[in-house]
């Protein structure tokens, strides 16, 4: 009888936020170990599953870099980075699009679907909702088909959501000439943050969050205000693949989000552990 209790009375403190954030869109970057351990994947997929039933409104956006990498390996094709970004030429765009949207997209939908939600896969070739452009890192440095946001239509994912569906986005953009990119998924997740006025943007790491030295996990800093991250990266605090992450919040704030949150994807059912409990486990940065 007593576990009965402790058990109700886990819903009962969770009760305030789900009354909070009843009727919200939280938009989730899904990646790091937490797409490749089948417990941590079983995890964040019954975490989002339950945010749709307590009445909020997930939209889940995805990477896929070790895949393609992968992938790339199994057809003799060698992956290429320039500052952390994947050199693109048209094989290997075609590569990412079939593993982003074709494997890694369904698989999750599919997840969803098992769990007893209603999901859908997309990405920005679809209402062409995802609108890029070419990015180029110097002038004089191109890098093939990796592009950058341009804008966010959202009326297709407004559709859905509206229709009791989960969207499953993958980073893929096109422009205007129907031209194909791939995008940075935290990049991706930012910018559509912004574009629904989300209540919150969550991103899933492989590090419990921003660390005040990135050799002692217990430097974790629980919150940053926007305006400190300049001075954070000027004292090398926020440097690398958290570079992307940070970038992706304050885009998300710029745009009207609440919240925004870097989390530890490798701990089972973070997304609620952030978002349910006061304290929360990751780094938040707020505007």
């Amino acid at each position: 009888m007593d576990e009965l209790i402790s058990k109700a009375k886990v819903l009962i403190e969770a009760l305030p936020y789900i009354r909070r954030f009843y009727g919200t869109t939280m938009v989730i970057k899904y990646g790091g170990s937490a797409m490749i351990d089948d417990e941590l994947k079983e995890s964040v997929i019954q975490d989002i599953v339950l945010l749709k039933f307590v009445g909020m409104n997930p939209v889940l956006v995805h990477g896929g870099g070790p895949m393609i990498s992968e992938m790339m390996g199994k057809l003799g094709k060698r992956s290429r980075f320039v500052d952390g970004l994947r050199v693109t030429d048209g094989e290997t765009m075609e590569i990412v699009e079939m593993v982003l949207a074709g494997l890694i997209n369904k698989q999750i939908v599919s997840l969803i679907n098992q769990h007893g939600a209603k999901a859908v896969g997309i990405c920005g070739k679809d209402a062409s909702f995802i609108l890029a452009k070419k990015h180029m890192p110097k002038p004089d440095l191109d890098i093939g088909f990796v592009g950058e946001v341009v804008r966010i239509n959202p009326r297709i994912i407004d559709t859905l959501i509206s229709g009791g569906f989960i969207p499953v986005i993958a980073p893929i953009g096109v422009d205007e000439g129907g031209q194909t990119y791939n995008i940075n998924a935290d990049t991706v997740a930012g910018e559509i943050a912004a574009a629904l006025k989300a209540e919150k943007l969550i991103l899933l790491t492989d590090v419990r969050g921003i660390l005040a030295d990135r050799e002692d996990e217990n430097s974790l800093i629980p919150t940053i205000h926007k305006d400190e991250v300049e001075r954070l990266k000027a004292e090398g605090v926020i440097t690398g693949g958290m570079m992307p992450k940070v970038g992706a919040c304050l885009t998300a704030l710029k745009g009207g989000v609440s919240k925004t949150h870097i989390i530890d994807g490798r701990i089972p059912h973070s997304i609620l552990l952030e978002i349910f409990t006061e304290s929360g486990i990751g780094t938040e940065i707020v505007g």
